[in-house]
């Protein structure tokens, strides 16, 4: 499966938000918002932080996909 997060730079399009702006709210590294722009895993702690941050749910923001 592969992980994709376009629904979450969506989402950010949608606040006006930009990734620097997710970081500083879900208090995540950049070096954590480099891995979510490769498409990399992370862990659901951090899901749940940005979710916690962008005031959605985890499916607003991922999405699996199968290969």
């Amino acid at each position: 499966m592969i992980t994709s997060y376009k629904k979450l730079w969506k989402v950010l399009i949608d606040k006006d938000m930009k990734k620097q702006d997710l970081a500083k709210a879900a208090h995540i590294s950049n070096y954590t918002i480099s891995k979510l722009t490769k498409g990399e895993n992370v862990t659901t702690d951090i899901l749940a932080r940005i979710c916690d941050a962008l005031e959605c749910n985890i499916d607003d923001i991922v999405e699996f996909i199968k290969e």
